[in-house]
């Protein structure tokens, strides 16, 4: 779907109106109003008391044969004049107010001073503002006072900030830039701008990245944006595994990575060990975070700076230390009954010695009465859906597929009950039971019949990592023969949307191809929409 174009539609038989005659030339004769007529002009009177001006290249309008060649091309310039717009911009009511009672500070009946700066401006336009109107109204010495001294005792205000705070008492409009929002939002919230606050939540909304979310989210949580602050938490689940960066990392702080990585929400790329190597690389950043090196470098000197700190832990795992007790929190949230199954994952925790022997060693006993069970035990899998436990102790595992195409991968470690090979193909998912056509790294369940209960979750991200479009079969139990696949079938939309400085006529065009194409799709499809919808949002 390409860039549509917009035409203007005309209703049939519809012609364009034409403009009401005006008095003077050009418009239609009059019969003589009471008093005599207008110096300079000579009149007949045609049959059907009509009276006719008699001066040169004027114009009968009783009689079209008298009409003379000059009469005929100035009629044609009136007509046209008349039937040509004039544009002359008017300043708006608005822009006045703006320009000349803030701005210009005209018929000010009151200063408001603070940070070094003074403002001349109204009380009627102050009390918009919650904290101005229980100022004026109360019986506060202030109400009475036309000089008043602002304390500002939150540091993220600064003048610029309460410029605008200010001003938008004065217009209908602001324009707020993204990296100044935080300090507006500040200015808004001791100001109690309601209008203000909820057009800075909206402006954060909309322009979260690697960049901004830390900040927004800390923010959000200051001045009591929950929306905004859900936002962010969305994000981070969203682009932690998929789009790792240094800096994110840095900004991260304990209590939110606890959230993310506890999160059944977490979008995870590869395995539960990939997700193990990123919180090494995150508390390695947070305890050495004037490191400037690259993500690629970034896993090399994590290995290399715990290592070197081994020999100091006395017996202990990092994690059992003074530096590393803050961090237990967060690491408690590892799944890591699915990393030691892998045998090469099991060797680089132990080796690493970050995570306490207690945590593994109960997990080592979990996992061999798991494999027990699937070998000699009649336990065929789950039968019903326990929500909680799923959310809580479920394998997370997520590919990313960087176009359409063919892809063929394999999840191990169900609880030694099989091998998940997965095939995406011809706009499907199958999961298959791999059991005796492959070769297996582990013990597999040789039962007839095995089941999962899993969740399939499917999205697509712009460049800046903004969710553009997520879809999920909800949480399902899929019953596996062996070596039996079970396909899911998906439709997927590719857009490529207008830009938003487009016709208001060619977007509407856009969305409403947009759904004729959703209700052709099959309703048992995972429908799945990925392409570039060009936003253009902040400056």
């Amino acid at each position: 779907m390409g860039l549509l174009s917009s035409r203007v539609l005309r209703h049939p038989g519809r012609t364009r109106a034409q403009p009401e005659p005006a008095s003077g030339a050009g418009g239609s004769a009059r019969r003589p109003e009471t008093g005599g007529d207008a110096p300079g002009h000579g009149f007949c009177y045609c049959p059907g008391s009509h009276k006719r001006k008699r001066n040169s290249g004027t114009f009968c309008y009783c009689n079209p044969d008298s009409e003379t060649d000059e009469d005929e091309e100035e009629g044609d310039e009136q007509q046209r004049l008349l039937n040509t717009p004039r544009r002359k911009k008017l300043k708006s009511t608005s822009k006045y107010i703006y320009q000349t009672l803030f701005l210009n500070g005209e018929n000010s009946d009151i200063k408001i001073c603070a940070l070094g700066e003074e403002w001349s401006l109204h009380k009627i336009y102050l009390c918009q503002s919650g904290y101005f109107s229980s100022m004026f109204s109360g019986s506060w010495k202030e109400s009475s006072m036309n000089t008043i001294e602002l304390e500002i005792p939150d540091q993220n205000i600064d003048i610029e900030a309460l410029q605008v705070a200010f001003g938008s008492l004065y217009r209908d409009d602001v324009l707020i830039k993204p990296s100044r929002v935080i300090a507006i939002l500040a200015a808004a919230c001791m100001l109690q701008l309601d209008g203000l606050i909820q057009q800075c939540g909206e402006t954060m909304k909309e322009t979260i990245n690697v960049k901004t979310v830390c900040g927004y989210y800390t923010s959000a949580g200051t001045y009591g944006l929950d929306s905004v602050k859900k936002k962010c938490l969305e994000w981070l689940l969203n682009n932690l595994m998929t789009h790792q960066n240094v800096e994110l990392f840095k900004e991260l702080s304990i209590n939110v990575m606890k959230q993310l990585i506890g999160s059944s929400n977490l979008f995870v790329m590869q395995v539960e060990m990939d997700v193990y190597t990123a919180l090494k690389k995150w508390m390695f950043l947070q305890l050495v975070p004037s490191w400037n090196g690259s993500l690629k470098q970034l896993l090399t000197e994590t290995d290399v700076w715990f290592s070197k700190r081994k020999k100091d832990f006395e017996g202990m795992t990092f994690l059992e230390t003074e530096q590393g007790k803050p961090f237990v929190s967060v690491f408690r949230h590892l799944r890591l009954q699915y990393i030691i199954s892998d045998l090469a994952s099991a060797r680089i925790i132990e080796q690493d010695s970050l995570v306490p022997s207690e945590w593994l060693s109960s997990v080592y006993k979990q996992q061999w009465l798991a494999m027990l069970r699937a070998e000699q035990d009649s336990e065929v899998g789950p039968q019903e859906i326990n929500k909680e436990e799923l959310e809580g102790n479920s394998m997370r595992c997520g590919r990313k597929l960087a176009k359409d195409g063919e892809y063929c991968w394999r999840w191990t470690g169900f609880n030694f009950g099989f091998d998940l090979l997965v095939t995406y193909t011809n706009r499907y998912i199958i999961f298959k039971r791999n059991t005796l056509n492959q070769p297996c790294s582990g013990s597999v369940s040789l039962q007839p019949r095995r089941s999962i209960a899993f969740r399939l979750r499917l999205a697509s991200f712009d460049s800046s990592g903004k969710l553009i479009c997520s879809r999920t079969t909800g949480y399902q139990i899929l019953t596996l023969e062996k070596d039996q696949g079970k396909p899911f079938s998906i439709t997927v939309i590719q857009v490529y949307a207008p830009t938003s400085n487009a016709e208001e006529a060619e977007v509407e065009r856009f969305y409403e191809n947009l759904q004729d194409l959703l209700e052709l799709s099959p309703k048992k499809d995972v429908l799945f929409i990925i392409g570039d919808w060009n936003v253009k949002v902040g400056s």
